[in-house]
């Protein structure tokens, strides 16, 4: 059986417009049913239209390939008059699996960023990869503590290794996702100290998706970081790219820990509680006052 998806999502300064979300899913194929798909894809788009203050684009194909085992296989987003993701969902999925899913997150960001040339998909990987957690904690849907956690255990692999020649040359597996991730969160606290937390990486990213209409735009990067810089009144993004482009540059990763207000003893992360480092660090994953994102809506195979 086969069922078509419409979000409703408005674009910032509109009345909610609808965003059609066409998934194409079998969902006796499942074991939590549609109706347990439903409330996956729905949570998903909603977690992803809080961060940005809309639903990326308006029209979506979403594709949904049942595969063995449960929980979300990976997926891959792509443009068109779409533009769609496609996304394998193992068949044993559970209500608890599937709440604690980050791929169709993930897969959605990337609708809210233009297409770029090839050699930046550091960019494009990296910030789904940091925009999927700091989205997910502002949602409720993950909590401070396990972001951090990962973060500590996975941001180092995004650190260059030897043969490094820059983030625009190593696309490497670690580069491209953990070292774009790092690049971002570098950002997001510099842009934080230098507008005295008032502007942050969001205010960027919604200008971008303002501006160009998502993935349904192919941008060069500079045009990416210029309107983003624009938004926040800094030079940030397109200091950190000259930085980080064409050669190796190490981020003191506890030096920037400390900054933020975190600890790692014995592998576990604390998190201090109060303090400028806290007001900063949580600065991070709160989301701007504004009308919330137009309720989800799912509407059954040819409604």
């Amino acid at each position: 059986m086969l069922a078509a998806a419409a979000l409703a999502a408005g674009a910032p300064g509109a009345a909610p417009a609808p965003a059609r979300i066409h998934a194409e899913v079998d969902g006796t194929a499942f074991a939590i049913g549609e109706a347990g798909v439903r409330t996956w894809v729905l949570r998903s788009a909603t977690i992803v239209a809080g961060y940005y203050g809309t639903f990326p684009v308006p029209e979506l194909r979403l594709k949904i390939t049942p595969v063995p085992g449960s929980g979300a296989k990976g997926g891959t987003a792509y443009p068109g008059r779409g533009p769609g993701i496609h996304v394998r969902l193992g068949r044993e999925s559970g209500e608890a699996v599937l709440l604690e899913d980050w791929v169709l997150v993930h897969e959605m960001v990337h609708l809210a960023l233009p297409e770029l040339d090839e050699r930046h998909a550091w960019l494009s990987e990296g910030l789904a990869t940091y925009v999927e957690g700091m989205a997910r904690v502002a949602a409720g849907n993950m909590t401070e503590v396990a972001l951090w956690q990962e973060y500590v255990d996975s941001m180092p692999k995004g650190e260059p290794a030897a043969d490094d020649a820059g983030l625009d040359h190593t696309p490497s597996w670690a580069r491209t996702y953990w070292g774009g991730a790092l690049f971002c969160l570098a950002a997001d606290v510099e842009i934080r100290a230098a507008t005295g937390n008032r502007r942050g990486l969001q205010d960027a990213l919604r200008a971008v998706l303002a501006a160009s209409g998502g993935m349904r735009a192919e941008w060069p990067i500079e045009r990416v970081l210029a309107v983003g810089d624009a938004a926040t009144g800094t030079d940030v993004l397109a200091r950190l790219y000259r930085e980080h482009k064409d050669r190796p540059v190490e981020i003191d990763l506890a030096a920037l820990w400390q900054r933020l207000g975190i600890e790692a003893v014995d592998g576990r992360v604390r998190l201090t509680p109060s303090g400028p480092a806290a007001e900063l660090r949580r600065s991070l994953t709160a989301t701007p006052p504004g009308p919330a994102p137009a309720p989800a809506e799912w509407v059954p195979a040819g409604g």
